[in-house]
């Protein structure tokens, strides 16, 4: 943890005031709140709304980037009161847990949940339904397997009852400890004590307390801004949104990344860069990666970003080539359950996803998203001369695949 917290030290400056300040931003410190379309107050500290000596900016064009918070149910008995960790505190740890208990098995769960056990912790996951239940095709048994492996134990089905806190622990002395109890498909009833409960359930947008109301900027109070093609409110044009409070977008920090780079010139250089031709790649930093790449912002007629509705894999065709075949997984006796697997159209070798299984699988799937974003077929990576020995091989091996499929034997 010490080191994590040393190297992210030399990271955080890139986004902090002084580097804005040096590029020629000027920064105004307290609570940003519209009270109109056109026009932003800001609430110093220890200031009120609509107190005098409150900067009031006026603008032609503002940016909402108030980004996301760790979802935290309201249903779970004590669990408000209860001394938990979410990705905001987790890193802060001064000693490592005896026990863990990992509510949720997404990314967030499943990288923290293997990161501990190896680091010693006794971790258990609890989740309510199929691991990684997103497109995959195996890709959750070949993870469950080897975070089992790494001493994570699963629990499925499970009901969270009622979290009782036994000890508030200190900083510098003894950890928390606190029971979880639960019912679940293993057992009918079960009480779980452990040092550290991490919620990792999702994110929620921050879009309260903003004054969205007077901005007329249409939101949905938990996804966020409701923002058109162009990164714009629905309700506002001059008003624009990017990353984690906004609805129905990726809440990845690449997209958000993205999405600036498409507000800066659609609302400064009246560009037309659009949300829907984003092709996204995510990767779970687990051991091994999971890497997954979609064409995931969906419009509606009205072209406002909508839910992405998920298709199901008989739509496609699939072409997979296994790791165990592949020689630089053999030499470096890694990956041997490890896979690349790319979707294509029915009947075509237009791309429409893929889905990797691999140490690195987060550097091997940026070839397969710049083939998607602009237009390469599946024959196009195969016949792509990829370096040997390399796990990269396993792209074009399903491209081969796929040239092979329509051989015209004599």
């Amino acid at each position: 943890m010490e080191r994590m917290r040393r190297l992210r030290s030399k990271i955080a400056p890139v986004d902090g005031h002084d580097r804005g300040d040096s590029l020629g931003t000027q920064t105004f410190q307290g609570l940003g709140t519209f009270v109109s379309p056109s026009t932003i107050e800001v609430v110093e500290h220890g200031k009120r709304l609509g107190d005098a000596s409150n900067p009031q900016l006026h603008f032609r064009k503002a940016v909402i980037a108030t980004g996301g918070r760790p979802y935290v149910p309201d249903t779970i008995v004590g669990l408000k009161e209860a001394p938990y960790t979410t990705n905001l505190n987790l890193f802060n740890l001064q000693q490592l847990p005896k026990r863990m208990v990992v509510l949720g098995a997404g990314i967030v769960a499943l990288e923290m949940a293997q990161a501990f056990a190896t680091f010693g912790s006794e971790v258990t996951v609890l989740q309510r339904s199929r691991l990684l239940s997103k497109p995959g095709g195996g890709t959750s048994t070949a993870i469950y397997d080897t975070l089992e492996k790494d001493g994570v134990k699963f629990l499925s089905g499970v009901d969270v009852e009622e979290v009782k806190t036994l000890r508030q622990g200190s900083e510098k002395e003894a950890m928390p400890l606190m029971s979880v109890s639960l019912t679940c498909n293993e057992h009918s009833k079960l009480s779980l004590e452990c040092e550290c409960l991490l919620l990792a359930l999702g994110r929620t947008a921050n879009v309260q307390s903003m004054g969205l109301d007077a901005a007329n900027v249409d939101y949905h109070p938990t996804n966020g801004v409701l923002v058109n093609d162009y990164a714009q409110s629905i309700s506002n044009a001059n008003v624009y949104a990017v990353g984690d409070c906004v609805a129905n977008v990726p809440r990845l920090t690449h997209v958000a990344g993205e999405m600036a780079k498409v507000v800066v010139q659609n609302s400064l250089f009246k560009g037309q860069w659009k949300l829907s031709s984003f092709v996204v790649p995510a990767v779970m930093y687990t051991e091994p990666e999971y890497a997954v790449v979609n064409k995931v912002i969906s419009l509606d007629e009205n072209g406002h970003v909508v839910p992405t509705v998920k298709e199901d894999e008989d739509e496609f065709d699939i072409y997979k080539a296994e790791l165990k075949h592949n020689d630089r997984a053999i030499l470096d006796s890694s990956d041997e359950d490890g896979f690349v697997k790319i979707f294509c159209k029915k009947g075509s070798g237009t791309i429409v996803g893929c889905t990797i299984v691999s140490s690195r699988a987060g550097e091997i799937v940026n070839e397969v998203s710049l083939a998607m974003k602009h237009g390469i077929d599946l024959e196009g990576l195969g016949r792509n001369i990829h370096s040997y020995p390399t796990l990269g091989e396993a792209v074009m091996g399903c491209g081969l695949q796929e040239i092979n499929s329509r051989w015209v034997t004599f």
